[in-house]
């Protein structure tokens, strides 16, 4: 569970858990952000997906959550940045009178101020020889050969055409966010469309609750100029998930009435309904819960909500051997 990468992600599970408040209802607000996808995007890095939080209001504490969870995602879901990498900026450092573009130049006509440095990199692959090289930036050398080889590499660029971030390696110093930022920018970009889609809704959900209007989040509209496909992220709608109400006893070893099981759901943010017609539970799943895929995680959640140490315990009546499916070899 992504959401439980942070604090903020636990204390709001732990609490609906506890039946001490309800799972919060996310509002994504109307675009007022373009971000232009030029077609050679789709040689390296081919999908965006970004967002606006408003108003954010950080301390110490929490503006370090902000970053240690970007950390964390980048670890897992995103594979060490392989499939998904993230960035964020301070709005009010960047041009906002035309649309941000995300393009694929060549290295030698990309020049910026990487972050936490002074010199400006008039070729990009003289940065990231810097970054192989370097030992005081080693933890940025495995991701260098990501792109290194690449006739073109990802940016992301402001309407003065100025190099917001390299992804996904780093992000230029001019628009930095500390913790006085108010109005964040991020952009995602990726590999894996569907993903960066799952980290986007991880990111704002955690932390839109810091914005002016707490679990408001600004979308914005992406225009794939190749195609003209156009999308508005994030989508933080709930989905359905149903179970007939015979499977997930069969899964969790219980025997349990529908309402009792649309109750212990809510306590797993999981809100059901039961229809007798074809005795099916339908639960809305919220953008925070991107690990529930089937009907025997619903089942799952059900036996932990129940408790797993008030399961009755009863021999084995099949043995079988396990081993990995190809995929995950």
């Amino acid at each position: 569970r992504y959401d439980l990468l942070c604090i903020e992600g636990l204390t709001m599970a732990l609490q609906v858990f506890q039946q001490q408040r309800e799972t919060p209802k996310f509002v994504v607000t109307e675009p007022k952000h373009r971000l232009v996808v030029k077609a050679d995007t789709e040689r390296i890095r081919p999908f965006v997906v970004c967002a606006v939080l408003r108003g954010v209001k950080f301390d110490k504490h929490s503006y370090n959550s902000f970053l240690d969870l970007q950390d964390k995602l980048h670890f897992n879901i995103c594979r060490r940045r392989s499939l998904v990498s993230m960035g964020t900026h301070d709005l009010s450092k960047v041009d906002q009178t035309a649309p941000f573009v995300y393009d694929a130049r060549r290295p030698e006509d990309i020049s910026f101020v990487p972050l936490a440095q002074t010199k400006e990199y008039t070729n990009a692959r003289e940065l990231l020889d810097f970054y192989r090289t370097d030992p005081s930036v080693k933890h940025l050398k495995e991701y260098t050969d990501l792109i290194y080889d690449s006739e073109v590499y990802p940016v992301i660029l402001d309407s003065k055409d100025r190099v917001m971030s390299l992804p996904p390696i780093i992000n230029s110093d001019f628009s930095k966010i500390s913790q006085d930022t108010r109005d964040i920018f991020i952009e995602i970009t990726a590999v894996d469309e569907n993903k960066a889609n799952i980290v986007l809704n991880t990111l704002v959900a955690m932390f839109s609750c810091y914005c002016e209007t707490p679990y408001h989040v600004e979308a914005v509209e992406v225009e794939y100029e190749a195609t003209g496909r156009k999308v508005v992220t994030p989508n933080m709608n709930s989905r359905p998930m149903s179970a007939s109400v015979r499977y997930l006893n069969a899964i969790s070893g219980l025997d349990l009435n529908p309402d009792k099981i649309c109750a212990i759901l809510t306590k797993m943010m999981l809100s059901g309904t039961y229809d007798e017609k074809s005795d099916t539970v339908t639960v809305s799943v919220p953008p925070t819960r991107s690990d529930v895929l089937h009907a025997c995680d619903v089942a799952e959640d059900m036996a932990i909500a129940y408790g797993y140490n008030n399961l009755e315990k009863r021999p084995l009546t099949t043995i079988t051997v396990g081993r990995q499916q190809p995929i995950n070899q």
